[in-house]
């Protein structure tokens, strides 16, 4: 199942210069693919041998040994970090549910010893130079990301929000969970300016893939794309294409394991809710021609 092929000459353009082959495909019953679960002890961020962690309750930092350099109290549950120029972002999961689900507040620490600088409010971050941040949050009418600098007074701001990509300035895979989605890639620029890219089809694609050229692999449903710095987007390989008005229905993940791409997406069938299927396709990734 899936077409696969070079990329050029869709939507804006050149894309980039990749291939994909299909190697493999399964198709299985079974429990959802993704649940994105962090390992018990794996670190929310590294940073020049310093380990970020995080427990209920508390932010702690660590040395190459093991050895804890200082530990913070939160008011809620840590679920990633973010280092730059001797700050660390840490955004969290509330205990308790609110009128914002479980999202906690984002704090702003010094790197050195966890003193507090900010208490910010977003769902996920990217890093800046300089200790600035991006910091975005989606619903109740909220789509935005804001540039903190590292006293956590505001920068800039966007109406967009999604998975960011930094390189050539911040991209943004949109997810504004809506149907019909306006969701697009994205670029932002200063002044609060939003580089609009191709146009998606699933109001909530999975965390993309960026390769070693700055190009980003987005599956966008059920369909493999490639999107260049310059926002040329090519599609790879229509794998599961769905409808615009069931993407609900599915959910996908990516992982790359040196020239290998493994694609999941999980269908749970309108007619028989509960039940998962999860397809799996092995696909080979190799460069393609040089676009001009």
């Amino acid at each position: 199942m899936g077409r696969s092929g070079e990329s050029g000459g869709a939507g804006r353009g050149a894309g980039a210069g990749w291939r994909v082959c299909v190697v493999k495909y399964r198709r299985r019953a079974g429990r959802p693919a993704y649940d994105g679960t962090r390992a018990a002890g794996q670190p929310l961020a590294r940073r020049d041998g310093l380990r970020v962690l995080g427990g209920a309750g508390q932010v702690r930092c660590a040395d190459a040994s093991g050895r804890t350099l200082w530990t913070a109290a939160c008011a809620g549950i840590p679920n990633a970090a973010h280092i730059s120029g001797g700050r660390v972002l840490v955004t969290t999961d509330s205990f308790d549910y609110t009128p914002w689900g479980h999202l906690g507040p984002a704090l702003l620490l010094d790197l050195a010893d966890g003193a507090p600088i900010a208490e910010l409010r977003g769902a996920s971050g990217a890093v800046l130079r300089g200790g600035r941040f991006f910091l975005g949050l989606e619903g109740y009418d909220v789509f935005d990301t804001w540039e903190h600098d590292r006293d956590g007074a505001l920068v800039d701001s966007w109406r967009s929000y999604g998975h960011y990509v930094a390189g050539t300035g911040i991209r943004v895979v949109e997810t504004d969970r809506s149907l019909p989605t306006r969701s697009r890639v994205v670029r932002l620029l200063p002044g609060g300016t939003v580089e609009r890219g191709p146009s998606l089809t699933d109001p909530l694609c999975p965390e993309p893939l960026v390769l070693e050229d700055g190009t980003i692999l987005v599956l966008d449903a059920g369909v493999l794309r490639a999107v260049d710095r310059r926002l040329g987007d090519a599609v790879l390989a229509e794998l599961l294409p769905v409808p615009p008005d069931r993407t609900w229905c599915f959910r996908g993940g990516l992982r790359r394991t040196g020239d290998q791409l493994t694609v999941t997406v999980e269908e749970e069938p309108e007619d028989r809710p509960g039940k998962h299927v999860v397809h799996t396709w092995t696909l080979a990734l190799r460069p393609g021609p040089t676009v001009v």
